[in-house]
This record gives structure tokens, sequence and C-alpha cells, in this order.
């Protein structure tokens, strides 16, 4: 079977064909020629000559591809490249511009490349990465030990290889499979490569609709009004810097990186709002990463409540005089920045810093934890509450407006949730038909309708007088 060994056939009933003609006679597989004239002979079986005419359309079936495409232009003719060779290209032309992939993103994306990826495929051509090597390798980052990698040193602690001997969360492995199955695409996208062998390999832990539907209505990743409340009330019990920064997200809708970045200059005491012109996404090196608003739409002025902006003021006075004692100290790192929350030296939080406290404050209060992310979610539901349905259009082009989105389906399709006192308003439209609200048609002879089905007796007993089930 030497003839097929260069041949990539993934196809588990054609390889079972080739195994069992092999086992035959060899030489059928030598040619076509042979493959037909062993389907025309009558000596043979006929579970083999079934066998010889799988393979046989197999073979016609990829000629009319390969004739199809080099008639028509499409055909792919692959320059030979190692994947890591290919990985610094996709780097050079995709990774690092920001358009493609924030900083942040990037950054994580090469943790993947330099811990994962490159040890796994680096040395292999890349048009012969197969399916089943990628599946091996998805398969093994499960297997217990899995998050030791070739760079990690031999002086571990018993504690850190217990901790590392432990399988890869399944998110950790979905990531991995998202970064492999992105630079794959730009290779055939580039015409290096004909198909990404990683069509029809579905995301590891991928949860299906239904299981996804029940988890998000178990554990829903925004506050409604009274859960909203219990979280203002906890936030008075803690600084005021970390109460405006919070309710920054929870009320104004901003995202984490746009807090980071608030400087004084814009934040408009008089008007009443803040202006989101900068963005932190991420820290590298112990330095934070600045770059604009995730999008020409996310350059946008949030107006705040007014009791909002009066503590705002407050505790601007609060900053002022921190500045000078830390100045007088010599311990003001920020320079000529003026970062509104800052790490208590003038410079911005590491990029993480505000999602873990807001961890830690869920944990201490008792409240229900949602992702940092969330109170954006939250931030929008709220206005929701209270509106009725007619005037929904009008005000999810306000909330669009002030989280920054740059397309209305974003708003009203991903970010603004139903919480269970719209729904309960809703289900009140139809208190109108109600027993005791209803208006019951006659019948022929003048009487309800009702008491020609039931009786009078049944209308004018009180124990059956109950809504119909």
């Amino acid at each position: 079977m030497k003839q097929y060994q260069s041949l990539v056939i993934e196809d588990p009933a054609l390889q079972q064909s080739i195994s069992a003609l092999d086992e035959i006679d060899p030489n059928i597989l030598k040619s076509a020629n042979n493959l037909n004239r062993f389907i025309e002979s009558k000596e043979a079986t006929s579970t083999a000559i079934r066998h010889a005419k799988k393979l046989n359309q197999h073979f016609q079936d990829e000629y009319l591809k390969f004739k199809y495409q080099a008639e028509t232009g499409s055909l792919v003719r692959v320059k030979k490249i190692k994947f890591a060779d290919f990985v610094e290209i996709w780097r050079e032309k995709y990774g690092s511009d920001p358009e493609k992939l924030s900083p942040a993103t990037y950054s994580n994306y090469n943790i993947v490349i330099n811990s994962r990826l490159i040890p796994a495929f680096g040395h292999f051509w890349i048009d012969e990465i197969t399916p089943l090597m990628i599946l091996s390798f998805l398969k093994d980052l499960e297997k217990p030990g899995a998050r030791l990698t070739p760079k990690m040193s031999g002086t571990l602690t018993e504690r850190q290889k217990e901790k590392l001997m432990k399988p890869l969360d399944v998110g950790t492995i979905g990531y991995i499979y998202r970064v492999l199955k992105n630079i794959l695409n730009r290779a055939v996208e580039w015409k290096l490569l004909a198909e990404n062998p990683m069509n029809g390999i579905p995301k590891p832990g991928e949860k299906d609709p239904k299981r996804k539907l029940l988890e998000q209505r178990e554990n829903p990743q925004f506050y409604d009004e009274a859960e909203a409340q219990r979280v203002v009330d906890a936030l008075y019990k803690e600084s005021r810097k970390w109460r405006l920064l919070i309710l920054g997200s929870m009320i104004g809708g901003a995202r984490r990186g746009e807090l980071n970045g608030l400087e004084w200059p814009y934040v408009h005491f008089d008007e009443g709002y803040i202006s989101i012109e900068n963005n932190i996404p991420l820290s590298k090196h112990g330095k934070a990463v600045e770059k604009g608003p995730k999008s020409i739409a996310s350059y946008r002025n949030i107006d705040m409540p007014k009791w909002y902006m009066d503590e705002l003021r407050a505790y601007k006075d609060e900053w002022n005089h921190e500045k000078e004692q830390l100045e007088a100290e010599g311990l003001w790192q920020g320079g000529d920045r003026q970062y509104v929350f800052h790490n208590g030296t003038g410079k911005p939080y590491y990029y993480q810093h505000p999602s873990k406290w807001w961890k830690r404050f869920c944990e201490r209060h008792g409240i229900r934890y949602i992702k940092f992310h969330g109170l954006r979610h939250s931030s929008g539901t709220l206005l929701l509450e209270d509106e009725d349905e007619s005037n929904f259009d009008s005000i999810l082009k306000v909330i669009q407006q002030r989280l920054g989105h740059s397309r209305f389906s974003t708003t009203s399709d991903v970010y603004v949730h139903v919480t269970k006192k719209v729904k309960r308003r809703a289900a009140g439209k139809y208190d109108k038909f109600a027993r005791g609200n209803a208006t019951i048609p006659k019948g022929d002879n003048g009487d309800k309708l009702g008491t020609q089905i039931f009786g009078k007796d049944h209308f004018e007993s009180s124990e059956n007088n109950l809504p119909l089930q």
C-alpha cells in the first residue's frame, strides 16, 4: 500500500477499503487500470467489488474536483512552508494589526502559540497537518499533566507539580482551538491551504444551545433592579473610589479598559457627562498599554446622574489632596497624567485589577457574582425595565449610544436581556381578559353564553367562580 501513503484519506470507510484490497492483492492499488480491471472481473467477491467501487468513486470525485478548480482558476498551488514560519507571517500581516486583533487578544494568542502550537506543529509543513493530528493534539490537552509545557523549569515545588498535573479547563482548550483555527483560516485565505483541516472538528466544550440557554437562565450575566440596588447598598460600605468605578460601568455602561484610562480632563462636571477617549485593555511588562476605544462608536459622551457627578466632584477633591501628599513624599509616579482611578501612585491599575476587586467584593457581601463585563449588560437592562414595550426601539438607540456599540443589532440581540420585571409587565397586558374584566357574550335568550354551558348555579356559586384552568 506504499502508493497510498502520501495520500491524505481521513475517511475511515475508505481506509478500510484500501486495507481490504491491499490484503487481497497489493497490485490492485498500483494504478487506476488495475482497479478498473478488478471491478470488471467475475472472480472477485461482492464485498471486494464494493470496496473497489467505493475507492474508485472517491478518486473520480477528487479528479473532477481538481479539474474544476484548474479550469476556474481556483486551484490552490501550495507553497511548502513550515507551520512555525507561517506563524511569523501571520504575526506580521494579521496578529499585530490592531484592526484585526486588540493588543490584549494578540498578547494572549502569542502565549498560546509559543507554549502550545509551536511545540506541537511548528516542525510540520503546514499542508501536512491533518484533522487526525489536530484531534489527537486536542485530546492530549484533556489529559492530566497537560498544564506542563516544554519550557517549564524542572525545579518545580511539589505544590506546583500537583497543580500542574490537573487537566486543562475546557475553556482553556477551547481558546487554544480558537487560536489554531484563526491561524489556519488565514492560511486558507492567503491560498497556502485548499481548506482548513479543522473544518468539521467541533470546538471542545462547546455547549449545545439548549444547555447554554439553561445556564443563562440559572445565572444571567446582568442584574435586575432589585439586585442592582443590593449592589449599590453594599458599595456604600466601600471606598468612594471603588464605588464610583463600579457604578461607572453598572450605570454608565463603560468598559473596564475605558474606566482604567479615564482622566480628569474628560470629566465634565457642569454638563454632567464623562467623555470616553482612552482605553487601557492590557498591561505589558508592568506598563499600561493605551489605545483608543474599541471602535469609532466607542468614542462617546456618557450622561451620568447628578448624584453621581456630585460624588465624583467630592472624590476629585480627595484625589487632589492625595496627589499633593504623594508629590511631597516623592511617591507620585503619574507624571502629568491624571487617571481618575489610579493605583495609589498615580499610575493606572493593572488592567485586570478591577475585575479581581469586583469578585472579592461580591464574595464579601454575599452578592450573586457576574463578570465585570456583565455590569455593562446591567446598564442596558436597568434602562429597559421601566419602559413600555412601545418605547423599546427608541430606548435601545439610547442604550446603543451609551454602550458605544457600532451596530444596533449588537445592542438588541446580545447586550440587552428581558428581566423578570419586563416579563411580568408583558404578562400583565392580558389582565383585561380576566373573568372580572371580560365582557362575556350573551346567548340567544339573553343569558350570558357561559350560563348556557355551565348553568347559572356555576357562576352564582362562590366556589366555582374561579378562573378557568
